[in-house]
C-alpha cells in the first residue's frame, strides 16, 4: 500500500483508487487470479494424462482393461460436471483419510461410518487441526486439480480415443510389415500421429477448461469469481474506509476482458501448434499447406 494511504478519507480520484486497489483483500483477488493460473498450468497436463491412460486402455487388447478404460469414458461423460465436482471432492478427501485411519490408527475399534457421520481418528484427519492456513489451502487446491483432472481427463480420453482410430489403419499394418511388435508401432507410429486429429479437439477442451474455473468456488477455493462479487458489493463507511455502492458489474467487466483476452491468447498458441503438427501430414490441413506452398 502506498504510504499516503494511511488516511483515505483526505484522498480524491487517482489517489484514492491507488490506494483502493491495493488494500489486503485486492491482494487476495490478484492472488486467486494467480492460483487460477496455476490451476489451469497444473491440472491441463493431468488431465491430459489421464486422458492417455484412459484412451489407452480403451483402446487395449486385454479386454478387462478395455472395458475399464470405456466404462471411464463414458461414466464421467454421461454425468453433469458440477455432480462429479461436488462428489469427487468429497470422495478423494474420505479415501485419503481412510487410508491414513488404516496405517496409523489399526487398533480403532468404532465404525468410520457413523450414519450420515464420516469420523476417523484425530491423527489421520487430512490436514491436521494443528497444520497451518497454507498446508489446509495447498491441500484443498490438491483436491481441486484431481477433481479438474478426473473429469476433463475423462473428456480427454474421448478425444484421444477418436484421435487414435482416425490414424490410417494402413499406417498400422506397414509397421507390422516392417517388423514392428504392437507395442512399437503404438508407440513409433500411432502415437506421434494422432496428435494432429486430437488437437481441435483438445483446443476446445482447454477452452471449455478456461471457462469451468469458476467451479473452484464449489471445491472451497476463493476464486476470482469469488471476490470479484465480494469486493464489488456496495461497502458502507461503517465497515470499510474505502466505501463505495454495488460495483460489480465493473468488477465482472474486468473478468470478461480478462476471460477474453486470455481464450485469445489460446486460440493464437493452438493455431500455431495446428500448423507445425498439420506440416506434411496426409490431412486437410496439411493438404493446404502445401498448396499454399507450391
Amino acid at each position: 500500500m502506498f504510504p499516503y494511504c494511511t488516511d483515505p478519507s483526505t484522498l480524491d480520484g487517482l489517489a484514492w483508487l491507488s490506494c483502493y486497489l491495493t488494500t489486503s483483500k485486492h491482494m487476495m483477488l490478484f492472488y486467486s487470479l494467480g492460483t487460477v493460473l496455476l490451476l489451469l498450468a497444473v491440472t491441463a497436463p493431468t488431465a491430459l494424462a489421464f486422458g492417455f491412460a484412459g484412451a489407452s486402455a480403451a483402446k487395449s487388447h486385454i479386454a478387462p482393461l478395455r472395458w475399464l478404460g470405456k466404462l471411464y469414458i463414458a461414466i464421467v461423460r454421461g454425468v453433469p460436471d458440477i455432480a462429479f465436482f461436488l462428489f469427487f471432492v468429497i470422495a478423494l478427501d474420505q479415501l485419503f483419510e481412510w487410508a491414513r485411519h488404516q496405517i496409523k490408527c489399526p487398533d480403532w475399534a468404532d465404525p468410520i461410518r457413523q450414519g450420515n457421520d464420516f469420523v476417523v481418528c484425530a491423527a489421520a484427519k487430512l490436514p491436521l487441526g494443528t497444520s497451518p492456513q497454507w498446508v489446509h489451502e495447498v491441500y484443498g487446491f490438491t483436491l481441486a486439480v484431481l477433481t479438474f483432472a478426473i473429469v476433463f481427463g475423462a473428456f480427454a480420453a474421448n478425444v484421444l480415443f477418436g484421435a487414435m482410430r482416425a490414424v490410417p489403419h494402413a499406417q498400422m499394418e506397414t509397421a507390422y510389415a516392417y517388423g514392428m511388435s504392437k507395442r512399437q508401432a503404438f508407440w513409433r507410429v500411432l502415437v506421434p500421429q494422432m496428435w494432429v486429429y486430437a488437437l481441435p479437439g483438445l483446443s476446445n477442451l482447454w477452452m471449455v477448461l478456461i471457462k469451468a474455473t469458476p467451479l473452484l468456488f464449489l471445491l472451497g477455493v476463493e476464486d476470482i469469481v469469488y471476490w470479484a462479487r465480494e469486493l464489488g458489493a456496495s461497502k458502507t463507511p461503517r465497515y470499510t474506509d474505502y466505501p463505495h455502492p454495488d460495483w460489480r458489474m465493473w468488477y465482472f467487466l474486468g473478468l470478461l476482458i480478462f476471460y477474453l483476452g486470455f481464450t485469445r491468447i489460446s486460440e493464437l498458441v493452438l493455431d500455431r501448434i495446428m500448423r507445425r503438427l498439420s506440416h506434411g501430414q496426409a490431412t486437410a490441413a496439411g493438404e493446404a499447406q502445401r498448396r499454399a506452398e507450391a
